[in-house]
């Protein structure tokens, strides 16, 4: 990875290493062992797409995952790919390639011989190519997904080897390692950061970066009644293990504890969402590179435990009324964070998007939003004696999600920034998305 001009000792940058093969290949030997039909399972953050219902680029000529779909095993693949460059401003002008890599495995473990209920989700991922964070000069990413599971790294990691257990309709425990990207859920601004907003300000609340690892281990339980509000409350190392089994780390600097409620609203006789969730963690807080956003390495004060609060909403204003789940409207964001540990203080995002309301292309996706993020005024100084002057950051994004097929998305992006850092320019950033769903 290129260092970035106003980074002359690659202090922005952040890597780490990882060989999760061998899991891997165990667990894709346990799940298609199997021999039994598999069901849509309930997860801790959102339900996963069937194999019947995911769109799929491969598979159909000689049935091989569809045999498999009905044994029990669902298999998913994707590709996430983006040309794009920073046309003005930040540190460098320049046009970069780079994306992400997703794969995933479902298994019914009742139909595989074990108990009814009983699911095995195994998620592997990997970055490819360059960054546009470096020649911006931000620290909230315009293209999140390329920047995870590790910045910086192109190897393959095992994100998630997470066992669900469903004990009734409405009420799932789930334990082992998990990714928390899923965790804000709106329907108008989330989508892993592949099918929606490309910008980290637009697929989940910032706000939780200091509190909250990528990938870790955990467990805990998720209420999910049909119609009514979803709790999910979750126990989590405190501390990032996605390069590792996360076993030799467990609670060895404490603990995290995250609780989210996300209710189900019909404001103007329209479907919408109200989220409210909260995270606080004890571990020892000593460097601004611990924290889920790639920050420099700068050292910190030793301080025990933060917190923050989040809340979000999506509120449709338009139904399809040929389709119930088509539609656009509204939606937002706000959080606060302990100032003593979070770079990011304060949070806001509002915007509009969803289905463009066009018979014709109705299965076409738009957004544009805008976010703010308020710079720490005690983390701001430390960022400040190292890279100069740093303000507060702020953005603007928009996007149209075409679909060439239902497998092959192609999305035009747009985004201005105005980076934390002082030394860079706003920056004009434009360019591609394709995602590609195998």
């Amino acid at each position: 990875m290129r260092s970035n001009p106003g980074d002359p000792d690659g202090q922005l940058q952040r890597f780490s290493a990882g060989t999760p093969a061998r899991c891997l290949a165990a667990a894709l030997w346990w799940c298609t062992a199997g021999n039994a039909a598999a069901d849509e399972p309930p997860q801790p953050y959102l339900e996963e797409p069937s194999y019947q219902l995911a769109p799929h680029l491969l598979g159909g000529r000689d049935g091989f995952r569809e045999r498999q779909a009905a044994a029990g095993v669902t298999m998913l693949a994707d590709n996430t790919s983006f040309f794009i460059g920073n046309t003005n401003g930040g540190f460098r002008q320049a046009f970069d390639y780079g994306g992400h890599g997703d794969y995933m495995l479902i298994a019914d473990g009742g139909k595989l011989g074990g108990r009814d209920g009983l699911y095995l989700k195994v998620r592997a991922e990997h970055r490819f190519g360059e960054t546009i964070v470096q020649d911006v000069g931000c620290f909230i990413s315009p293209t999140l997904i390329a920047d995870l599971p590790v910045y910086g790294s192109e190897q393959l990691y095992l994100t998630n080897v997470l066992v669900t257990q469903e004990l009734t309709d409405a009420f799932s425990l789930f334990a082992g390692k998990m990714d928390t990207l899923d965790g804000d859920m709106n329907d108008f601004a989330h989508g892993r950061g592949k099918t929606q907003f490309s910008n980290m300000g637009f697929v989940f609340n910032p706000i939780v970066g200091a509190t909250v690892p990528y990938s870790t281990l955990g467990a805990g339980f998720v209420y999910h009644p049909e119609d009514g509000p979803k709790l999910m409350v979750t126990v989590l190392n405190s501390t990032d293990t996605t390069n590792t089994s996360g076993f030799g780390e467990l609670f060895n600097d404490g603990l995290l504890l995250s609780a989210a409620v996300r209710i189900p609203t019909n404001w103007f006789d329209r479907p919408g969402h109200q989220l409210l969730g909260g995270t606080w963690n004890n571990r020892t807080y000593t460097s601004l590179s611990e924290a889920y956003i790639p920050y420099p390495d700068v050292a910190t004060p030793a301080t025990r435990g933060s917190w923050c609060l989040y809340w979000n909403f999506d509120q449709y204003l338009f139904v399809d009324a040929a389709d119930e789940t088509r539609g656009w409207g509204p939606f937002g964001r706000a959080g606060v964070a302990d100032e003593n540990t979070s770079p990011v203080d304060l949070f806001l995002s509002f915007g509009v998007g969803g289905n463009v309301p066009s018979a014709r292309r109705g299965a076409d996706t738009f957004g544009i939003g805008w976010y703010y993020a308020s710079t720490s005024s005690q983390i701001g100084p430390l960022i400040t004696s190292q890279f100069g002057p740093i303000g507060d950051g702020q953005g603007v994004e928009c996007f149209y999600n075409y679909e060439f097929t239902p497998a092959i998305r192609i999305t035009p992006d747009m985004q201005y920034v105005v980076p934390a850092l002082r030394a860079a320019e706003p920056s004009l950033i434009v360019g591609m998305r394709a995602l590609v769903s195998f």
